[in-house]
């Protein structure tokens, strides 16, 4: 290197860490400064928000809802069934939409079984593809992009053919409606519900409808009764996840096998700082929604002989985290409405300490 470059390398050198220096506050080391000037900005809080479920016993309606919502600071919203709205005419939903644009929620929406084999399906509003049809439509018209839904019910798993026969039944229904679907910008987000499929039974299902207009809808809580540990069902659902219906569970080891109770935030055995650890890396964007639902337990006899057929299809090493999770275990009581605590009064409670604890332990919620 010749004697003029040297010079102008040295003299580019002493520039540049002088202009550090500068900056750098009084007192300061240099090398201190310079580390904290490239660290990279702290990733925004996830969004918190809830179902309507979990204040089922009060029986709000969308307008109670979205300002309780606004109370509560939640910056998402999930109305999880049609008979949450005073009817479904365009003029009234473009209204719920815009108090909930106004107000600052992200609105989702939803109903329940699609599946029109499924041991849970009302034909209230029709058939399965009816009942689609009025999901979308009810969507596209408040603003929201994900519409959650459900294949059914555990006992499903024991209907003819099983849970791959309700899957089938699921996908060629939501295939009569892909093009609503695109059309309308929706993505139907299925749920694993009530111990209907394993996380890689939904993706089984999502691949086979189309990733394009069909998503996940995450619950931890639906996770237990399906004999996963929430966090591998979280691996499994983390590329396809829409929505999400979240809570935490206790398992404790019994004579017959396990039982799972559902609780509050922060009061079950989920290693919450991982989760959402994963969750931020994965799915930043969607919001965190708790359906808070607690106070019973029930039973998984998976050391009785008749109890598997259902679940042939569980992997091994899926069940064997199911219950390393229920070794940690502790029984705890059920809850018992009482005069002084109605049912309606313990799931706010159980909803608001939930909120408390995913913001001030957790570091959830953006407002």
């Amino acid at each position: 290197m010749g004697a003029d470059m040297k010079a102008t390398n040295r003299r580019r050198f002493l520039r540049t860490t002088s202009l550090a220096a500068a900056a750098a506050p009084a007192g300061r080391p240099l090398a201190a400064a310079a580390q904290t000037a490239a660290a990279p900005a702290a990733p925004a809080r996830l969004k918190l928000g809830f179902d309507n479920f979990s204040l089922r016993a009060l029986g709000w309606k969308a307008p109670r809802l979205i300002e309780y919502a606004a109370e509560q600071k939640a910056d998402a919203l999930l109305l999880s069934d049609l008979d949450v709205y005073e009817n479904h005419t365009p003029e009234y939903l473009a209204g719920i939409g815009k108090r909930a644009r106004d107000a600052g929620v992200e609105l989702h929406v939803g109903t329940l079984a699609i599946c029109p084999t499924s041991t849970r399906f009302d034909a209230k509003w029709g058939s399965a593809e009816e009942l689609l049809a009025l999901l979308i439509r009810v969507a596209q018209a408040t603003g929201s992009t994900v519409a959650r839904c459900v294949l059914g019910f555990g006992e499903d798993r024991s209907t003819p053919g099983g849970i791959r026969a309700r899957i089938d039944d699921t996908v060629a229904v939501l295939k009569k409606v892909r093009s609503r679907a695109l059309d309308a910008g929706v993505t139907l987000a299925v749920e694993n519900h009530a111990g209907d499929m394993t996380a890689r039974e939904l993706v089984t299902l999502i691949e086979a409808a189309g990733s394009d207009f069909v998503g996940a809808t995450i619950d931890s809580g639906n996770a237990t009764w399906a004999l996963e540990d929430p966090l591998k069902n979280l691996e499994i659902l983390a590329p396809y996840i829409r929505s999400s219906g979240i809570r935490d569970s206790m398992v404790w080891e019994d004579g017959e096998g396990a039982k799972v109770q559902w609780t509050a935030m922060g009061e079950g055995l989920v290693d919450w700082k991982a989760y959402f650890a994963t969750w931020q890396q994965v799915a930043a964007e969607r919001p965190v929604i708790l359906e808070i639902i607690s106070g019973f337990a029930r039973p998984f006899d998976y050391l009785k002989p008749g109890f598997w057929a259902p679940y042939e299809g569980v992997p091994a090493s899926d069940f064997a985290r199911f219950v390393a999770l229920a070794k940690k275990g502790r029984e705890i009581p059920p809850f018992r409405a009482s005069a002084e605590v109605t049912d309606a009064r313990y799931q706010q409670d159980e909803l608001e300490r939930s909120l408390r604890h995913c913001r001030e332990v957790l570091g959830l919620g953006r407002k």
